[in-house]
């Protein structure tokens, strides 16, 4: 059987599938100056494989079966598995329908088939439900695939192959880790866990199935074939919480020194499972930048949205241990939670800045589909578009700010984090002290520009 994997880009802005916000994916389109530039950087620097698709090709080739890959034109094949997305839905059942009319079965996986089937059904000859694995080796076995099928967990994760990069578009030792301001272009995921053990009600990592988590061996084995396959790569693990088991973490560590194992790699995780001794551990190991989320200032709003609040004290302790390892930091922020006004959203921004991450992103809340959020929120969302479910697009009515000034207050976000000196300070590590000092006063007039902005367009600034 030739089986064709499909993980289709988008001309429009750019998109983000596979993993990001659990698979719904993201767009991001120019709707300021900063984020303008960040849509040129990201087409041009990153171009990540689905490590979803790299493990179905591992599946189906391990089963004798022909994979093909394609990432724009209708390929021939006996059936096409579609990567599925929220933000770009119409472009793939799109693709899937010019398929069909040359004769190919095709099917459709990933979080935003199993939890909106009803998007993709006319297109689709069947629907995978939850993680594509096992249903996929019912497929290589054999067994015809029909309508909306449930696909089980897989309970141990190491019984998986590794994931076939060859296969997906990736040809051995072709890919070099280069880049600025993005993540290096060439990157691979690995998921060391799937699922996540926290709770927020606003995010879709937990939605599809339950936490598990692979073992340490099972790990190193794939990085060590990484390494073999790709000399220095560099690797970003892909799990919400991947310090969650400290222990394990150190071990994982230990295996890549022991092995003498050449790469590089980040992670995303919560500051509170940091500190600076396993800090030091990571990236003597190869870590080379966090992503974490911060999410708003406020610890009540936090608290209503069932995410666990992070004091300041620590925070700030592992972003300046991170500074002295030279270790990047990337912050996550979240705009316009229900108790948000103008002055917390204010607050949220400026403490971003005084944080210090090297790299900050700021998103709307958006309340994506099978969260507990959505069932909260339902009767408020006004957005019918599912592809402007983005993060980036206002989609329901706030209590108190209209879906302008939230895009305002988006917009003014990345200006401020990123349109001032002290922000290429800290990005390019200086030290010397009459530089900073000339940089502090720089970024008063650079504060000031921005209030004469934002009072000339909303009679109001960005300020607490």
């Amino acid at each position: 059987m030739r089986v064709v994997l499909a993980d289709l880009r988008s001309d429009r802005g750019f998109v983000n599938k596979d993993t990001v916000v659990g698979g719904y994916g993201q767009r991001m389109t120019g709707f300021c100056a900063v984020t303008r530039l960040a849509t040129f950087l990201r087409k041009r620097l990153q171009d990540p494989p689905s490590v979803t698709l790299a493990y179905l090709a591992a599946l189906l080739a391990r089963a004798g079966h022909e994979v093909a890959f394609t990432c724009r034109e209708v390929v021939e094949g006996d059936v096409a598995l579609v990567l599925s997305s929220l933000v770009d839905h119409r472009e793939e059942t799109a693709w899937a329908a010019a398929a069909r009319a040359r004769g190919t079965r095709v099917g459709f996986v990933g979080i935003t088939a199993s939890k909106l089937p009803h998007l993709f059904a006319p297109a689709a000859d069947f629907i995978v439900n939850g993680e594509p694995e096992e249903a996929v080796m019912r497929l290589a076995r054999g067994e015809p695939l029909d309508g909306y099928v449930k696909s089980q967990e897989i309970a141990d994760l190491d019984s998986l192959p590794f994931p076939r990069w060859d296969l997906v578009g990736v040809a051995p030792g072709a890919r070099q880790a280069s880049g600025y301001f993005t993540r290096p272009k060439g990157a691979f995921s690995l998921l060391a866990s799937r699922s996540c053990p926290e709770f927020c009600t606003y995010c879709p990592h937990r939605i599809l199935s339950s936490y598990r988590s692979r073992s340490v061996k099972n790990m190193a084995d794939e990085l060590e074939q990484l390494c073999e396959d790709h000399p220095q790569p560099f690797v970003v693990f892909r799990d919400p919480l991947f310090s969650q088991e400290r222990e394990r973490i150190l071990a994982l560590c230990d295996e890549i020194r022991a092995r003498e194992l050449d790469l590089r790699w980040e992670c995303e995780t919560r500051l509170d499972r940091l500190d600076e001794d396993l800090l030091a551990t990571m990236r003597g190991a190869g870590l080379r930048a966090i992503t974490f989320g911060v999410e708003s200032l406020s610890p009540d709003t936090l608290r209503k949205v069932g995410r666990r609040p992070i004091p300041e004290e620590q925070q700030r302790r592992v972003i300046e241990a991170c500074r002295r390892l030279e270790i990047g930091t990337v912050g996550f922020y979240v705009l316009g939670f229900s108790t948000d006004t103008w002055d917390s959203i204010a607050a949220t921004i400026d403490y971003a800045i005084s944080l210090g991450s090297t790299l900050a992103q700021f998103k709307l809340l958006t309340p994506y589909p099978g969260t507990p959020l959505y069932k909260q929120m339902e009767r408020t969302v006004f957005e019918r578009d599912w592809e402007r479910f983005d993060g980036f697009t206002p989609t329901f009515r706030h209590p108190s700010l209209s879906s302008e000034e939230m895009q305002f207050l988006l917009a003014a976000a990345y200006g401020r984090f990123y349109l001032r000196p002290s922000f290429f300070a800290n990005y390019g590590r200086f030290q010397t002290r009459w530089l900073l000092d000339l940089v502090g006063r720089l970024d008063r007039q650079v504060r000031a520009f921005h209030a004469r902005k934002e009072l000339a367009s909303m009679s109001r600034t960005v300020e607490c």
